[in-house]
């Protein structure tokens, strides 16, 4: 009988298992599945990903956020079953969906076989599962990139991404529609997430709900280097959004225009350029997603 399962492995990632110890690992926890590794050439992953998808009826990204954003795209589209095997660095969407981060725990979770329905953010037809940003953000990763095919090691690229981008900080001035309503702001950065991020004290970064049906925005008007290190300092501390220079929105409908024709957008992590304006959506219940069983969030 084939396998309705296609593990889609991206060796690449941050702590990402050889090919052979994840099929041991899959057939300890009962679960058949094909396992698929990543093209090296990027440019065709998509339609690869895709032709995939025609193929199962669940796939599961084994990867970080960059890559389980590619397949989740392919199976909403296709309207199969996503599973997360998360073994990227950050694993955001993992983490806010409640999919642990130990491989072995994973599996089990992806054995169990217990789906929900989960959001997807839109822009410009292109699904994302985190956030969408422009400005200082896609020009960190590009950085980040150039310093790790110089062969840096990750953190050490990372930093100097950081470091490069701060020091070169710039302003972009967008017009911005928010659910019908006109704004103008000049940031370093905007961002769009799918649901709303927690913005202040420990859980920065983290989202209670994928399943809220909504957009966050989030910008930083006319704030410049050192105002940028003060909104950090506001965040830990939990006063950030008393701030003047910080600004978010929850919409259902988001768009952004600049003079520029073709904007640089980094979706889930990964630079794309797209034509201008950006308009952004959202997706309720669009992903049909395995998660563990007691997850409500």
């Amino acid at each position: 009988m084939p396998a309705e399962i296609a593990i889609v492995l991206n060796s690449r990632s941050g702590s990402a298992p050889r090919q052979a110890e994840l099929a041991r690992i899959l057939e300890v926890a009962g679960v058949v599945a094909d396992i698929h590794s990543v093209p090296v050439e990027r440019e065709r992953a998509g339609q690869w990903i895709g032709g995939l998808a025609n193929q199962y009826e669940t796939l599961v990204a084994a990867g970080g956020d960059g890559t389980v954003s590619s397949v989740a795209a392919a199976a909403a589209k296709a309207g199969k079953t996503l599973g997360v095997i998360p073994v990227g660095t950050l694993n955001h969407f993992a983490r806010d969906a409640g999919i642990p981060v130990v491989l072995e725990q994973a599996i089990v979770v992806l054995a169990a076989g217990h789906t929900r329905s989960l959001d997807a953010g839109v822009v410009n037809d292109r699904i994302f599962i985190n956030n969408a940003s422009i400005g200082a953000y896609p020009r960190m990763v590009w950085e980040r990139k150039q310093a790790g095919q110089r062969g840096l090691p990750r953190p050490v690229a990372h930093l100097l991404a950081v470091v490069d981008t701060w020091l070169e900080l710039s302003w972009i001035t967008v017009r911005l529609s928010v659910d019908g309503r006109e704004l103008v702001r000049r940031s370093p950065f905007v961002v769009v997430g799918n649901n709303e991020y927690e913005v202040e004290g420990m859980q920065f970064g983290k989202r209670a709900t994928l399943t809220a049906g909504r957009l966050s925005l989030y910008v930083a008007p006319d704030s410049g280097r050192l105002d940028g290190v003060a909104l950090i300092a506001r965040a830990l501390v939990g006063r950030l959004k008393q701030s003047d220079k910080f600004e978010a929105w929850l919409a259902s409908s988001i768009a952004i225009d600049m003079t520029k024709r073709e904007i640089a957008v980094a979706l889930d992590g990964e630079i794309h350029v797209l034509d201008a304006p950006l308009r952004f959506s959202v997706k309720p219940g669009a992903l049909n997603v395995i998660v563990p069983a007691e997850r409500e969030g």
